[in-house]
């Protein structure tokens, strides 16, 4: 039993149904962890206009983003998210061959190199923020990368942290 209220996508109005729309007319699932956010009005709100800001993101594409959530959540155990991103990955056409030959290997997955070196650039970060240098922001720098695109790949790897504390806290049961 989810241990806080919550907004149905059948009782959703205003905000909160325009945010659920964002993902029924993409043929996606409204994510548990959105409608878990849906308790607070407000959050929800700030989370739909993130999520637009990264659908429409001009440098980090969808499989990149989907990709960095996919290798964040395995690595802190958060299954349903970790499914979710996988599912999004088959539909970019990713297939359960590419999924076990990738393992828990950024460098093994079918992004492009300077993708590659961005997501294995966030995965270290979060493992160990102290170990990033100046010479790492250079080499995404040489690849191709803003500043302002390294903070927004590595702010999609943090942003699991949190969804993940609120569904393990609040266990919703959709």
């Amino acid at each position: 039993m989810t241990l806080i209220q919550t907004v149905s996508p059948e009782d959703a109005e205003g905000n909160v149904k325009k945010g659920y729309d964002l993902f029924k007319e993409r043929g996606v699932e409204i994510p548990a962890p959105l409608r878990l956010i849906s308790a607070s009005p407000e959050y929800f709100k700030l989370m739909i206009q993130r999520n637009q800001y990264y659908m429409n993101h001009p440098n980090l594409s969808f499989p990149l983003l989907a990709h960095i959530r996919y290798f964040v959540s395995s690595r802190l155990d958060y299954g349903f998210c970790r499914m979710f991103n996988k599912k999004l990955l088959i539909m970019q056409g990713v297939s359960e061959e590419d999924f076990e030959k990738m393992g828990n290997d950024p460098e093994k997955s079918l992004l492009e190199e300077n993708e590659r070196l961005m997501l294995s650039f966030v995965l270290r970060a979060m493992d160990d923020p102290d170990s990033v240098t100046a010479e790492d922001m250079e080499k995404l720098r040489k690849a191709g990368w803003k500043d302002s695109d390294v903070f927004d790949a590595l702010a999609q790897g943090v942003g699991m942290i949190d969804h993940n504390i609120f569904m393990r806290v609040f266990k919703p049961d959709f």
